[in-house]
């Protein structure tokens, strides 16, 4: 049995993305422990198999060298294999400094002394499944849909915190860490929460990091007495359960968008900026809304924060209507 040690993205989506690898070397027989920043940290506690999820106590975007070395001392020993998913250097340097005999990761920023394998750069936005598996040889990771799991009594310990039934209650997730020109209008959330209370009478709950507390409120005022705030106030693990008992969600472009079609769950994803093509929900049941032929918008994907021209139609021209139609076309 192999002792895999895998050096985690820093982005939810990318954590979960990278699920297939990880199934990947355990389908191998290999033992696979994760060292994570805290914030996606849970995504691997969701992922079957995985022996130890270690936390990395590291500022984001900051070197570091002394905690790092520290990590890796402890780390020295214990491990045969390194899969280095982040392509900066500093991402490397504790499977360098814990002298770990193979590591293995992309060319990146220029590693040829941290790693003992180093894969070419793809040109443009590989597909991340692909580019993550690819590091163990793998094209999809067998399949190509990342999964994640919760046992019921995570379920119920979450949804009763919560104050709500297992699939009696919709999620939204209206933000997205890169930037406004990912994200829904705060009107039209608004719109379809009152559209799904008054059609439903269930509850929408509003999930989310501290960044989007003034967000979520401003959705669950223009849409009085549908939604619950709960932005800023859940863990991440708990958001993740949120979700994987919702009875359907809807989100941007974002992690936690991931996060739902990890669980398989119903939803419907609205594009903007970026691309489905690069980072699609990998989900069945997920309904994409992208209006880049429909309007025939040849800046997208921009992949900016802010939209260059102020009109963001791409997201403004997707109606509540038509997402609250995609929902019920999934749900079923």
């Amino acid at each position: 049995m192999a002792r895999a040690l895998l050096i985690a993205p820093q982005w939810i989506g990318d954590a979960v993305m990278s699920q297939p690898l990880v199934g990947l070397l355990l389908a191998r027989g290999d033992e696979v422990t994760v060292a994570a920043l805290p914030w996606v940290a849970p995504v691997y506690r969701a992922i079957p198999g995985v022996r130890e999820v270690i936390e990395l106590p590291f500022a984001h975007g900051r070197l570091d060298w002394s905690a790092r070395r520290k990590v890796a001392a402890g780390l020295r020993g214990r491990f045969d294999t390194a899969y280095v998913l982040p392509n900066s250097i500093k991402a490397a340097l504790i499977p360098f400094f814990a002298g770990i005999p193979q590591r293995i990761g992309y060319q990146g920023e220029g590693r040829p002394l941290l790693l003992t394998k180093r894969l070419p750069n793809p040109g443009g936005r590989p597909p991340m499944v692909a580019f993550y598996a690819a590091l163990a040889g793998g094209p999809d990771g067998g399949g190509g849909k990342p999964r994640l799991q919760f046992d019921d009594a995570t379920l119920a310990r979450v949804t009763d915190a919560a104050g709500v039934a297992p699939k009696g209650y919709w999620a939204f997730a209206p933000g997205a860490e890169y930037g406004p020109a990912k994200c829904w209008p705060a009107s039209h959330y608004a719109e379809l929460a009152r559209a799904l209370h008054a059609a439903h009478g269930l509850p929408v709950l509003l999930l989310g990091s501290g960044k989007e507390v003034a967000l979520c409120d401003e959705i669950a005022t223009a849409a009085p007495g549908a939604c619950r705030v709960l932005a800023g106030k859940t863990t991440l693990i708990d958001a993740m359960a949120l979700i994987a008992a919702a009875r359907g969600v809807v989100s941007n472009d974002s992690g936690l968008m991931h996060v739902a079609a990890a669980f398989g769950i119903p939803q419907v994803a609205v594009f903007g900026s970026t691309s489905p093509e690069h980072t699609p929900p990998l989900n069945d049941r997920a309904r994409v809304i992208w209006l880049k032929e429909e309007l025939q918008l040849d800046c997208a994907p921009c992949f900016d924060r802010t939209c260059r021209f102020g009109h963001t139609r791409c997201l403004t021209g997707v109606s509540a209507q038509r997402v609250e139609a995609a929902l019920a076309e999934t749900v079923g």
